[in-house]
């Protein structure tokens, strides 16, 4: 089932730890087949020297598993939120990448300050506030996800156009148009992290990049008259 989904999936979890994005097991990437409403995620607790596509969790969106003798990752209902609430989400990453979690440790947004941040995210990348200790107690992952899906709707952020949050005192989530792009995003958030943090160590009180530069370099690569790149 979704074989050509599920060999996608696992090579784009198997990119995490190329990327120095995992330790051990901490991290999984989902991807959507949106026509079937089917979602395929990581299995639980399972090493990445032991993963193969035909470990994938198969499950629907209300997370019954389909296809599958394994339990899919503990994540598995925020990526389910973020995909019910999201139509343009492909594919998700989860990791615990130390810079990442960094700013996340410390309940912070990681600010937009140089043109690196702005190519890919625009504006600063969020941190979801903590859950309560009901939503916590009620269902931590699936409160995950709706505490995410809070800070982007309630801040007005566009989830295409800055494709990654930190959840505080956890770590960061990222998605793109499919589980490569996701990945992608995920290298680019640990590297932008690193270099805010190495920013904020020269000079505590720096300030964001302009506002015309972010738009500038936001726009050159993703806004209607982009030309970064060549033409396809």
């Amino acid at each position: 089932m979704l074989k050509s989904l599920k060999e996608a999936v696992y090579e784009a979890n198997m990119e995490l730890p190329r990327r120095g994005l995992v330790t051990y097991t901490w991290g999984n990437v989902s991807g959507i087949d949106r026509d079937r409403g089917l979602v395929v995620i990581k299995p639980s607790g399972v090493d990445y020297d032991e993963l193969s596509p035909d470990k994938l969790v198969v499950l629907d969106l209300d997370g019954r598993i389909v296809d599958s003798k394994l339990n899919p990752s503990s994540d598995t209902k925020t990526h389910l939120e973020l995909y019910k609430r999201y139509p343009d989400l492909g594919g998700i990453v989860h990791t615990h990448s130390p810079y990442a979690v960094a700013w996340a440790q410390a309940a912070m947004d990681i600010p937009c300050y140089g043109t690196t941040h702005a190519d890919y995210f625009y504006g600063p990348i969020p941190c979801a506030r903590h859950l309560t200790d009901e939503e916590i107690d009620e269902d931590y992952e699936k409160n995950t996800g709706k505490v995410i899906i809070e800070t982007f709707d309630g801040r007005g952020i566009n989830p295409m156009h800055t494709p990654g949050v930190v959840c505080a005192s956890h770590g960061p989530f990222t998605w793109g148009k499919d589980a490569a792009q996701a990945v992608y995003h995920a290298v680019v958030l640990e590297e932008v992290a690193r270099m805010a943090l190495l920013t904020r160590q020269v000079n505590s009180s720096a300030a964001p990049a302009p506002q015309n530069i972010q738009d500038k370099h936001f726009l050159r690569k993703h806004g209607p008259n982009a030309y970064y790149g060549q033409k396809k």
